[in-house]
């Protein structure tokens, strides 16, 4: 049984203030006890704060990116998948598609990322999904196929065995447009198949994450989903109460 999960990607939002404001109130959220795995992304300046004060609560904490290479080195201004951990993070987002389309990180980027990660004991989420123009052209499945193939063909199957993959479709994040619970279960449902033509152990164990505009109106729906095992949440877990009501549903 997949235990679901809730992540709160908290992008380049936040001052020491009000990232603490924001941490006071998820301490003070009633969750459903072991029952939900809850994490926070925030960003790396503010994740050491995070940290302490999250010390005692059951909410992981994450990064929102890594260096391509675990140990530490000469590469100014990036932070490495074993400086994280050293920090206390328990998973790192590798592929948003911030990450990709903005950033210009390629698939051989982030088959490194994805690597370093796990090579510091850290877990992955990779984040995959298409644009609005692709969607439009039929070539949804195609994309994000090409995308989990990029990391299993590197690295083999068994790098899931430490993973979670999130479908975040680009037209769908900080939109306001949300994939149906349809939309979003046809594409879980085809990456799960694509993971079992290879190993199909390790393919039901996978955490597949739907993100993009996942507000607590929606979550029960989409979370209803049979290979839906939780989100990545963006705006709406900056909001204390919303990201605790999206817990909740998962919970559900």
């Amino acid at each position: 049984m997949r235990r679901p999960m809730v992540a709160g990607n908290w992008k380049m939002h936040g001052t020491r203030a009000s990232v603490a404001e924001l941490i006071e109130g998820l301490a003070n959220l009633a969750l459903p006890g072991g029952v939900v795995d809850v994490a926070v992304f925030p960003p790396s300046l503010h994740v050491s704060l995070v940290v302490d004060c999250l010390e005692g609560q059951s909410i992981s904490v994450g990064a929102q990116n890594c260096a391509h290479q675990a140990g530490q080195g000469a590469l100014t201004g990036e932070v490495s998948s074993t400086q994280l951990a050293d920090a206390g993070c328990k998973f790192v987002l590798v592929g948003h598609s911030e990450r990709r389309q903005i950033m210009g990180e390629s698939n051989e980027v982030l088959n490194r990322k994805f690597e370093a990660v796990q090579a510091a004991g850290l877990t992955p989420i990779l984040c995959i999904g298409e644009t609005l123009e692709e969607r439009k052209a039929g070539k949804t499945l195609e994309v994000v196929g090409q995308q989990l193939d990029s990391i299993i063909e590197e690295l083999g199957i068994g790098a899931f065995v430490n993973a979670v993959v999130a479908y975040e479709p680009v037209w769908a994040i900080g939109t306001g447009l949300t994939a149906s619970p349809e939309q979003a279960q046809e594409v879980h449902a085809a990456i799960r198949a694509q993971l079992m033509k290879e190993n199909s152990e390790v393919a039901q164990g996978v955490r597949l994450l739907y993100g993009g505009s996942v507000k607590a109106a929606n979550a029960v729906e989409l979370f209803g989903m049979p290979d839906i095992d939780g989100g990545l949440i963006g705006g709406a877990s900056l909001n204390a109460d919303e990201f605790g009501a999206i817990i909740r549903a998962a919970g559900n």
